[in-house]
């Protein structure tokens, strides 16, 4: 290359203001510091083919890469769009039925642009100070029947959520996305990518539930719900952990074209895994949000009604199948079975739906400790007498042996919450695309980034290289329960004889005590319905509710709370006499 060249061009670099020029092959102007291709061009005479004639060069791979660099406008909307179909997608790879995707959540998601007034209604909300832009697209918005919208979340095509608020006729194809739109615009805001990025992290408005990259598994929660489908919020958010479904790092995934930086890092960028309770109470902050109708039914034939789930969940602790008729049982007697109980209905007043899985691993205890009491005695008396007979009849069905049962489970899960552990520990949060504050910072954050990554694998090269850990294949049930494995025996077929009694044409448990989890419930105003401190309760209890909760990834002091509302449905006439006695209590100090 010819140095004369460019001496002629002496613009700053828009990069990195550096004036320091190179000529490409196809004769553009690049910077020899950052290496930003401009759009300006050599003029040179090409005589070989049409002599005396001025061209210039053109390379359209350059002018592709140079319209990715700039990008397109996009709403911040749009991002948690994309992020919504991604993981509708990664639900119907994991066997969700397709319309969760085409009619469920592609309805709740227009309804909440429709209620945050982002579109589908006369003024849209567009705080980017383009007046014009801003006029120009609210005079096209009109109210669309569900039938004659261009598909938000259907299909291999992905729309723009603002074009998408433009009547389109119902036989027409939806355009292929962003080919109609326009480059970045030069006013856009130097400290976001997006169009209203700045406005999005600023913006209160009283009534509008913002939408958040954890609010989107609320969106997947409400949506599975509504389906009825075969995955509890537990199984949702452990595949968002083993990364079957997009969450962390989820802008990864958008398409080249839209850049994220600067104020847009803040609002799509996550550092920590999801909560349960935060999730559960985004379902509900949004579906009264939405003003959604009452759920379908659930009915005995669900998944999530508590006489199944208790099932699958006495199959994934190992416990004897004998228990389910206990459970089952309990369920109607407590009138947890009942499906206005158990059927979500965000217009009653207060809107609150039920903690399915927490709540059948909550019955399931409550029959434990109906059987074993698990107060740290009767429990092992109860073992050592299963012992004895499972050596003297060791051709009969076995007994249930809680001591066992109990070696094994804590075992297992103790080498599984290990292993979860370090996995967390290793966990690289920082994403493979850097993320700037703003496009000056670009380079700087690319070359970090490359630093990064060759400084990781010169160390790579100084330690035994770990082999990559295989990426298990999704399933609800996290253990593997085998009869012939003496490491890991299997329970499910142990007789609970042991532990209880023929009266008649019933059976009665041995045990005739129970001690209650919660003596006294908090006030209705109070966060909490009750306290939990370890320190309080039996080793045998803390321990179950360690090992259960685990297996939920929730906390223990959640689990313990389910079990509390579980004993005051069971024993509410204990309760109720409790509460008359405090009360009479309290008129006499009066006196």
């Amino acid at each position: 290359m010819d140095l004369e060249e460019v001496k002629e061009f002496k613009e700053r670099c828009s990069q990195c203001a550096a004036v320091s020029w190179g000529l490409t092959d196809e004769g553009k102007y690049y910077c020899t510091s950052c290496h930003n291709v401009t759009e300006r061009s050599k003029e040179v005479v090409n005589t070989d083919i049409l002599p005396n004639t001025k061209i210039k060069a053109i390379n359209r791979g350059l002018r592709k890469k140079r319209k990715y660099e700039k990008g397109w406008d996009w709403y911040v909307c749009e991002g948690f769009q994309y992020i919504l179909y991604q993981q509708a997608e990664a639900l119907k790879t994991l066997g969700v039925s397709p319309e969760l995707k085409n009619e469920v959540l592609h309805r709740f998601w227009k309804r909440y642009l429709m209620k945050s007034k982002q579109a589908y209604c006369e003024n849209p909300i567009y705080t980017t100070g383009r007046k014009a832009k801003k006029q120009a697209l609210q005079d096209n918005v009109h109210h669309l029947d569900w039938a004659s919208e261009p598909e938000l979340l259907a299909g291999a095509t992905y729309p723009s959520c603002v074009e998408s608020s433009v009547e389109c006729p119902s036989d027409t194809q939806t355009p292929s996305p962003y080919t109609t739109r326009s480059s970045h615009s030069e006013s856009a805001s130097v400290c976001s990518g997006s169009l209203d990025g700045v406005e999005y992290s600023e913006r209160k408005d009283k009534g509008i539930v913002k939408m958040t990259v954890p609010r989107t598994l609320a969106f997947c929660g409400l949506s599975l719900l509504w389906q009825r489908e075969a995955i509890t919020l537990s199984d949702l958010l452990r595949f968002v952990e083993e990364e079957h479904i997009p969450y962390i790092n989820a802008f990864e995934n958008f398409p080249e074209e839209m850049k994220l930086y600067g104020r847009d890092k803040g609002i799509f960028a996550i550092e920590s895994w999801p909560d349960y309770e935060e999730i559960y109470k985004n379902m509900i902050e949004m579906a009264v949000f939405l003003d959604l109708p009452r759920f379908p039914d659930i009915t005995e034939e669900c998944y999530l009604h508590p006489s199944t789930l208790c099932v699958k969940y006495l199959m994934e602790f190992n416990l004897p199948d004998e228990m389910h008729g206990l459970a089952q049982q309990m369920v109607k007697v407590v009138g947890m079975g009942d499906v206005n109980f158990l059927t979500f209905d965000p217009i009653a007043k207060p809107a609150k739906t039920v903690k399915y899985d927490v709540q059948a691993v909550a019955i399931v205890i409550v029959v434990l400790k109906l059987l074993f009491l698990l107060d740290d005695n009767l429990e092992w008396s109860l073992s050592d007498l299963a012992e004895r007979n499972n050596k003297k009849n060791k051709e009969d069905r076995p007994w249930f042996n809680f001591r066992k049962w109990y070696q094994v489970m804590k075992k297992v899960v103790d080498e599984k919450k290990q292993k979860w552990e370090e996995t967390r520990a290793k966990y690289m949060w920082k994403s493979e695309k850097p993320l700037y504050h703003s496009s000056i910072d670009k380079a700087v954050a690319y070359k970090r980034r490359e630093m990064v990554v060759n400084l990781q694998k010169q160390f790579s090269t100084l330690v035994d290289p770990a082999p990559a850990a295989e990426k298990k294949r999704p399933s609800t049930f996290q253990f593997n329960w085998m009869e012939e494995d003496t490491n890991r025996p299997c329970f499910h077929a142990h007789s609970l004889q042991g532990v209880l009694i023929k009266k008649g044409h019933s059976l009665i448990t041995k045990n005739s005590l129970y001690w209650l989890s919660t003596q006294k419930f908090c006030r209705s105003y109070c966060k909490h319905v009750t306290t939990y401190e370890a320190s309080g309760f039996s080793l045998s209890y803390q321990t179950v509710l360690d090992l259960f909760s685990f297996v939920l990834r929730v906390k223990a002091s959640l689990l313990h709370e389910e079990v509390s509302l579980v004993e005051k449905k069971l024993f509410k006439k204990k309760y109720a006499e409790a509460k008359k006695n405090s009360s009479t209590s309290g008129k006499a100090r009066k006196h």
